[in-house]
Order: structure tokens, then C-alpha cells, then sequence
């Protein structure tokens, strides 16, 4: 039985230490140790508890009818395996980053378009030094100064400072 639980719960170590990162190898090192070593001490122990010889002991006891009671109350004795109630929510919670993962990457890939765009205008853009203020302002048009609608000095709203 133990070897049937430690077979549904292996673990892939060497994906995961591939995701650790090197500040944090000694921890995961204790971790694995520490696994190894609970994994070895869970195969070691048989599938099935020995048997208890009763007529052993119903010879081995003098007070007649203690050994029929605890025959009888070790019969049953049983053991409940705790039930698994946090799988689901796991795995509710990895759909939902993965979902957000999917989502990212969708966002990160536009923006990546966006800015090879702005990088393609910078780089096929006339020099700073050989541009005029008109050229510099079709360029840039945020930084143009609306003398008409703001004609005081900044040439722009005081918010927008």
C-alpha cells in the first residue's frame, strides 16, 4: 500500500529544479534530501501490517477473555484515509493562471508589436540635430505648445504640468 501511494504522488525533479532559482538551491536541495529520505523510510515498510497471532497469545494471558476483546475491537478498528479536498481547488486555480498566463501573453505580443512600431519610427526618424522645429513637432506632436488656445506662458493647461 505504501508503494501504491508513493507511485501516484512521484514528482518530475529534475523540471523542477530546472524552475529554482540558484539563490534558492540549498533549500531545494534540504527538500529533495528530505523527500528521499521520507520516500525511502515509506518503501521500507511492508504493504500489509503482519499479522497478530491470537491463539499465541490466548495461551500466552492468564485472564480468559481479554485476548477475544481486543481481537475483537482491533477486527473493528478502522482506519479512515483522510479524503483529498484540496485537488479541486487546485486545479480550479491553475486553470485560472493559466487563463491569466494566456492573457498576458496575448497583451505582452501586442505591445511588443506596438513598440517595434515606435522603434521602426525611431530608427528610420531624421536625426535630432538635422531636424527643424516643425519636423521636430510632426514628430512629436504632444510636445507642440498651443499658443493660440493657451497664449500665456507655459502655452499649456496648469493640469497638464
Amino acid at each position: 500500500m505504501a508503494g501504491r501511494r508513493v507511485a501516484l504522488k512521484a514528482l518530475d525533479w529534475m523540471a523542477f529544479a530546472e524552475r529554482v532559482p540558484p539563490n534558492q538551491r540549498p533549500m531545494f536541495n534540504a527538500l529533495k534530501t528530505r523527500s528521499d529520505t521520507l520516500s525511502a523510510k515509506l518503501t521500507s515498510l511492508p504493504e500489509a501490517p503482519p499479522a497478530i497471532d491470537w491463539a499465541f497469545y490466548k495461551t500466552a494471558i492468564a485472564k480468559a477473555g481479554m485476548v477475544d476483546e481486543f481481537e475483537k475491537k482491533f477486527k473493528a478498528l478502522k482506519i479512515p484515509e483522510p479524503v483529498d479536498t484540496q485537488t479541486a481547488k487546485i486545479d480550479t486555480q491553475e486553470q485560472e493562471a493559466a487563463k491569466s498566463a494566456a492573457a498576458y501573453i496575448q497583451a505582452s505580443k501586442k505591445r511588443i508589436v506596438e513598440y517595434e512600431e515606435e522603434l521602426h519610427k525611431f530608427k528610420n526618424m531624421i536625426p535630432f540635430d538635422q531636424m527643424t522645429l516643425d519636423e521636430y513637432y510632426e514628430a512629436f506632436p504632444e510636445t507642440k505648445l498651443d499658443k493660440q488656445k493657451y497664449p500665456y506662458w507655459p502655452h499649456k493647461p496648469i493640469a497638464d504640468l
